[in-house]
């Protein structure tokens, strides 16, 4: 039997034209490993880690630059936040960011990087591309999340000791308003229109839905497992469907992911995952949910059409933050 060896030019096209949509749509993973001073590189075709880079000391919170060209990562120990150029992975330059660095947010000019400074009680503003330090605002004890809402107008700071959210103007980087939450707030979260904020509450156990007009508490969310002492159900990261259709709530040493329905606040399902669950990243698509899980040093990959954990994936110890690059 003769094979064909020519491939017809049209056939050849497509054939191309295939494999370079294929290569345009590969995504990638960055997960920064407290214990071990690393971030973990995942490619998401093939669900395996490709690399392991060595980072500054106690690496947690990471964010990209708006045109994905650079990261943003929170070396906590070192007290300063690294800038890695996505292009070869390599550390670039590492920007003031006050004491003890742990969450922070890109405001939407690409420019003001606010960082919460847990050992400090100061927000520390920075503009990434002088370098330099804009204002250090000063919050309640124990700074930790951070959110810029999607118009810029607002950057939230949670204390986890207050128990608050603070409201910071960012043309005058002042604090004109604070909400009172449960205990010891870890993360908050602005919906895509920047109507709402969810802001967890690691030890009151409790999400609170915040309306950000008036600024007042319209819902919180409470979580109960079945064979899960209500103790270990510790809220932390909080993710939200771009269509407004779904919340997921990672808590903690409960090893699992709440999902919540985001118009009716019911939680719908609790979906097992590693221990010590931290927080959460969407792919490109929305089509998978990947956790951080600290204790059990690995991620889940959650495949959201069905609800369900498809494969886990070993990192470094203590994995803590997650961001995924198309």
């Amino acid at each position: 039997m003769r094979y064909l060896t020519k491939i017809v030019p049209s056939v050849a096209l497509a054939l191309s034209t295939a494999i370079a949509c294929h290569q345009a749509v590969a995504e990638t993973a960055y997960v920064s490993n407290e214990k071990d001073d690393t971030l973990s590189i995942i490619d998401l075709d093939t669900l395996e880690v490709t690399d392991t880079i060595a980072v500054g000391e106690r690496p947690r919170g990471i964010i990209f630059s708006h045109d994905r060209t650079r990261l943003y990562i929170c070396a906590s120990d070192s007290d300063a936040v690294q800038v890695m150029d996505l292009k070869n992975n390599r550390i670039i330059a590492q920007l003031p960011s006050g004491e003890d660095p742990e969450q922070f947010a890109l405001h939407p000019d690409d420019r003001q990087l606010y960082i919460a400074n847990e050992n400090d009680a100061v927000v520390t503003v920075v503009d990434v591309t002088t370098q330099e330090v804009i204002s250090q605002i000063d919050v309640g004890v124990e700074p930790e999340g951070m959110a810029v809402s999607p118009d810029g107008k607002w950057a939230l700071a949670t204390s986890e000791t207050t128990n608050m959210v603070h409201w910071i103007d960012t043309e005058t980087h002042e604090v004109v308003d604070n909400t009172l939450v449960d205990q010891r707030p870890r993360h908050i979260e602005f919906n895509k229109e920047g109507s709402i904020v969810w802001a967890s509450s690691e030890i009151g156990g409790t999400v609170s839905i915040i309306d950000v007009a008036s600024r007042q508490i319209s819902h919180k969310l409470h979580f109960e497992i079945k064979g899960v002492h209500p103790d270990k159900i510790q809220p932390v990261g909080i993710k939200l469907t771009d269509d407004g259709k779904y919340a997921f709530v990672a808590l903690g040493p409960a090893n699992h992911v709440a999902v919540v329905d985001a118009k009716t606040y019911e939680i719908l399902d609790y979906l097992l995952v590693g221990r010590r669950v931290w927080h959460m990243e969407f792919n490109t698509d929305q089509s998978r949910l990947l956790t951080t899980n600290g204790i059990s040093g690995d991620v889940s990959v959650i495949d959201l059409d069905r609800m369900k954990v498809i494969k886990s994936i070993k990192v470094g110890r203590y994995p803590w933050g997650i961001r995924i690059k198309p």
